[in-house]
């Protein structure tokens, strides 16, 4: 076991002041790695068998706890480096006034589609421009409830990676497999073995959600938050299927349809 556990006090370290711009895509993309704050999320990761790169922890309150304990065993086993800090550096890192007494910095995976085994779970979410990080925490949470292999993000989506995205997926986004993708990659991609493609949509030809029968694999087709599906999505899907609207709201938010319709699936396989 390696002993790369260090102390920094000072908000001005180089590591910090890299580690902090970790809150911007850009860095995010240049450096390939991401921050995830909480001792939960981070717990869920070690489960998970994904181990942060650097852990930081305050004093006050995380060493002693037997999961920060844990944690920080794995993370040096792993070859990782733990850094014990002050809340005011965590603040900095996170971005927030009350901060987490952990924050981890992870790799980023990089997933493509065609590194998916589509058998692998009956049940697949497939998001097209989704624009709000809480959304997609929520559908990795969803994902995670229902056993689905994980979330396939299409054309310009928000960054799954974002500190708001990661903590809204409450640790989901290290359960759950994730891709980015355009369209013109997914559906060939789908095309080229099994799986249904359904989608969400309002159209006349839209069935009741709960009077088809869903093959499995099932790839739940859920449009943009705004505008829904492109017409050409919906058209190219094996079914389209709609759910009930009775008061005077048109469509439901895109992480409560996921859900919907991810849960009407898994009780099909339950039945």
């Amino acid at each position: 076991m390696t002993t790369r556990r260090s102390r920094i006090e000072s908000l001005s370290n180089p590591l910090v002041k890299r580690m902090r711009l970790l809150r911007e895509k850009r860095h995010r993309r240049a450096e390939g790695l991401f921050l995830a704050e909480g001792l939960r999320i981070a717990t869920e990761a070690r489960e998970a068998g994904v181990l942060p790169q650097w852990l930081f922890l305050a004093d006050e309150g995380a060493a002693g706890h037997p999961l920060a304990k844990a944690l920080v065993e794995a993370t040096l086993a792993a070859g990782g480096e733990v850094i014990d800090t002050t809340p005011a550096i965590l603040s900095k890192l996170s971005g927030k006034d009350n901060p987490q007494t952990v924050v981890g910095i992870y790799a980023e995976p990089q997933t493509a589609l065609a590194d998916i085994d589509r058998d692998a779970a009956p049940i697949w979410l497939v998001a097209e421009r989704l624009r709000d990080p809480g959304n997609l925490g929520t559908m990795l949470r969803t994902g995670d409830a229902v056993g689905a292999g994980g979330l396939i993000l299409l054309d310009d989506s928000t960054d799954p990676w974002s500190v708001e995205a990661v903590r809204a997926s409450m640790g989901a986004i290290f359960t759950q497999r994730l891709v980015q993708a355009r369209w013109d990659e997914f559906l060939p991609w789908l095309r080229a073995g099994r799986g249904e493609l359904v989608a969400t949509w309002l159209g006349d030809d839209s069935k009741d959600y709960q009077a088809v029968r869903y093959a499995a694999p099932t790839f739940l087709l859920i449009g943009n938050e705004s505008q829904g599906l492109p017409p050409a999505y919906a058209a190219a899907a094996d079914v389209r299927v709609k759910m009930p609207m009775l008061g005077k709201a048109d469509s439901l938010n895109a992480a409560v349809a996921a859900a919907v319709m991810a849960y009407e699936v898994l009780n099909q396989r339950r039945r």
